[in-house]
């Protein structure tokens, strides 16, 4: 079987050891780190994605995925970096002041980093300036943000509010979700997008980086 067609299965199955040796064998074959990635990597967690979209699988079985899709990383990321290869782009995510949950925010984080996007994750309890300053020293593209409380949700608008006010609204594009988050209020706030779960909350960002 042809070695990223392994890479892809072996990732479905959430099995990081043999995916960090079939990494290393793609390698020895001068098989390029990009193409191990977008072919073997990559297209292993689109899959996990449209599995969880389908409720085929759930959460455990997606982080032992993302654990083997990290095992292969370790291996591929310093080829990457010495050829230059560069992501999709640039996100910064993180829960919004005076919220603590995160298991949703970290599910897209994986989901992100699994379609080739170079995630910086600012954690919970993130104040409105800290998500706009990580974004511009690292040049991101989009701001992700999360709350699960409704009393916490008008930190997103702040957020926004802040781009709007630095004339950054057209470089950095907002997308919010979480449970009490829906359509409307991200149109209300002027978000540039809505995530009503992991899987379109990627497919969201990768519009939103076509555009800008």
């Amino acid at each position: 079987m042809d070695i990223l067609k392994q890479i892809v299965e072996n990732l479905q199955q959430g099995n990081n050891k043999r995916i960090s040796e079939l990494v290393r064998q793609a390698l020895k074959q001068k098989i390029p780190a990009k193409e191990i990635l977008d072919n073997g990597l990559i297209a292993g967690m689109d899959i996990i994605g449209k599995q969880f979209k389908a409720h085929k699988i759930f959460l455990p079985e997606v982080l032992l995925s993302a654990r083997a899709m990290y095992a292969g990383m370790d291996e591929l990321k310093p080829i990457l970096i010495k050829e230059g290869v560069p992501t999709i782009g640039k996100v910064v995510i993180g829960t919004v002041q005076g919220d603590m949950h995160d298991i949703g925010k970290n599910l897209v984080g994986i989901m992100l980093k699994g379609a080739g996007f170079e995630v910086i994750d600012l954690g919970n309890d993130v104040p409105p300036e800290r998500f706009i300053e990580v974004a511009k020293k690292e040049n991101a593209r989009v701001i992700g943000m999360s709350a699960l409380l409704t009393t916490t949700m008008l930190g997103m608008k702040k957020v926004i509010d802040l781009l709007n006010k630095q004339g950054l609204s057209s470089e950095i594009k907002t997308i919010i979700g979480g449970a009490p988050v829906s359509e409307e209020f991200a149109h209300e706030i002027g978000a540039n997008a809505y995530g009503y779960d992991a899987t379109s909350a990627v497919e969201c960002v990768k519009k939103l980086i076509k555009r800008s």
